[in-house]
Formats: C-alpha cells, structure tokens, sequence
C-alpha cells in the first residue's frame, strides 16, 4: 500500500470512496460520518472533485490517498478554515477509510501523512468526531491531538442524538 498525494485520475476512486457512505449507512448505523440526505449524481461529485484540485493548486487544502493495487481505500484531506486574515492559519481534517480496509492501520499512515505536509501550510488544524466514533478519537489522540469542547446533541441521525468532540492540535513550524 502506498500512501501519495491527491492526483486527478483518482476521481473514481474518490467517487466510490464518498459513495461507499450511503451503502454502509443501513449496515452501520453507527458509521460516524456525516450523509448528506441524498446521495449526489456523478456530475455533482465531479464538480466537487474539481474545486477540491482548485484549492490544493491555490494551497488551500492538502489531500493524501491511500492505495493499494489501484484502487483508493481511504483518503485525509486538511482544508484551510477560511480567508480571512485571522483565520488562514487554521485548516480543519477529515478522514474517511472504506469499511474492509478499516483496522488495518490505513488511517494511521493518512494521518501522519497528511500532517507532514501541512507544516509550513498550516500552524493549527482542528477536527470535529462524533462522540460515538471512539476508535477515530484514540487515532487522533495519538497524533497529539486534544480535545477542546463539545456540542451536545449536535448530531441526529433517526431518533438518535450524538454529540460533537472538538479536537485540535498546534503543527511545528518550518525552521528558517
């Protein structure tokens, strides 16, 4: 398996990535990832595939991949927070692995990854977990990150209420 940077032939693979959401929502209910109520066309997702290359060619965001006989079983991306002078220091992550691929330390090579590439982009990078997703919560303890709030019941899913950890964690700085 080889851990790379994002490039534009990974489009499919991002696309059955994110897809891969829906399908494993009535298996996992507990799939601790945001859905979006409907499932996007391909064109939609392309369209989103092509702002995502935008803001890494603009240095706005870094996106990692990981891959393994061709096809892409998880993927870490930081964006920056926005561009306003007081806040492009910050970029915020997310991870997503395939089910199968879950457990097998995947998610823990995207993590260091995509932080080392975000020294010198980024001084901070937050992250939001949902309280139920414990396993996500020790990966990311263990890239030193801590948690710094939470939002009660900012999750509904069903009739099903979950709380929102705030994490984050200072990067080093590139010596001069």
């Amino acid at each position: 398996m080889i851990v790379r940077t994002l490039q534009w032939t990974d489009f499919p693979g991002v696309a059955d990535l994110f897809f891969s959401r829906f399908d494993e929502i009535p298996t996992n209910p507990d799939l601790g990832l945001p859905v979006p109520p409907e499932r996007p066309t391909l064109g939609e997702e392309a369209e989103w595939f092509g702002r995502e290359q935008k803001e890494i060619l603009e240095g706005n965001r870094v996106t990692v991949v990981a891959e393994e006989g061709g096809k892409l079983l998880g993927m870490a991306t930081v964006w920056r927070l926005n561009s306003h002078a007081e806040h492009r220091h910050g970029g915020e992550l997310a991870i997503h692995v395939l089910p199968g691929a879950r457990g097998k330390g995947i998610g823990e090579q995207l993590m260091n990854e995509v932080l080392k590439l975000c020294v010198g982009k980024f001084e901070m990078v937050r992250l939001t977990v949902w309280s139920i997703n414990e396993r996500a919560q020790k990966l990311y303890r263990k890239h030193g990150f801590v948690e710094c709030g939470r939002l009660p019941r900012a999750i509904k899913r069903g009739d099903r209420y979950m709380d929102q950890v705030m994490m984050w964690r200072p990067l080093p700085q590139p010596s001069a």
